[in-house]
């Protein structure tokens, strides 16, 4: 059945739903860049450090990422089970690569390293993307270097893409991670949106749900950017929010003190 507020503003799909295609996902020029930085770092087959706030858009860049990279040179493999200890860590890894892990950690790291070389030899580049990598294991984050390493340190098989929130670039500064820092030759950041950023996102994302028209007046536009801080997960939940307010009032158009009451209420939940 579907929501009366998507028929009144006649949309044809929710307009904020992160269920969008990679080709679909909308970028702005800065994050375009990032993509493209992205792209030149695993082509020269390095790794690459990716941080930012929470909901600035960081998965989106691993999505266009992947749309973006061809499939007959590269093979990714996404993780986003961080916490885990070493050996269970590998595991995981046996399993996203479609590997049977063994019992011991010395025999899941040997399964994960063969499986790279294989690769290799097919001339196929494996990029392991680490989500939420600010809260990985303190043994894991020791390890890594040595998943960097194959014949004497002088191939580079594998890259890793290690993504998560800035906590990452205090973990990584440590004395005792200099040895992966130093491996991570890439090292970018995802800004959040600028205002202008923010009233784009609005009109590609309603226009993808069949609307052409403005529905968010200019102070609203203002107030939901500053109200998400440039994030784009708060972003989509406070026009949605916005949009099903003014739908239930029959207002064809959001303005300020609808989304005024949406903001107050938010931050009343968040206390």
């Amino acid at each position: 059945m579907t929501p009366a507020w998507l028929g009144y503003f006649g949309f044809k799909e929710a307009p904020f739903s992160k269920e969008v295609g990679d080709a679909d996902l909308w970028l702005p020029s800065s994050k375009s860049a990032l993509v493209d930085e992205l792209c030149e770092a695993l082509t020269d087959r390095a790794s690459v450090s990716l941080v930012g706030e929470p909901g600035v858009g960081k998965t989106c860049v691993l999505r266009a990422l992947r749309h973006r990279l061809p499939s007959s040179g590269f093979r990714l493999t996404y993780c986003h089970n961080a916490t885990l200890g070493r050996r269970d860590f590998y595991r995981q890894l046996c399993l996203a690569l479609g590997l049977t892990p063994s019992a011991t950690a010395a025999a899941v790291f040997y399964a994960v390293t063969t499986h790279v070389e294989e690769l290799g030899q097919e001339r196929l580049h494996p990029v392991f993307l680490l989500d939420e990598a600010h809260l990985l294991h303190h043994e894991v984050l020791d390890h890594l270097h040595i998943l960097l390493n194959y014949q004497w340190d002088s191939k580079s098989l594998l890259s890793l893409v290690l993504v998560g929130l800035p906590e990452l670039e205090s973990r990584l500064a440590r004395r005792h991670h200099r040895s992966l820092l130093s491996r991570l030759h890439t090292r970018l950041r995802v800004d959040p949106l600028t205002p202008e950023d923010t009233a784009e996102y609005l009109r590609f994302r309603l226009g993808r749900a069949g609307c052409e028209k403005e529905l968010f007046s200019s102070d609203a536009v203002a107030m939901l950017h500053e109200s998400a801080s440039g994030a784009l997960r708060d972003l989509d939940r406070l026009a949605t929010a916005a949009l099903r307010e003014s739908a239930r009032k029959k207002r064809k158009l959001v303005e300020r003190d609808v989304l005024a009451r949406i903001v107050d209420s938010d931050a009343a939940e968040a206390q």
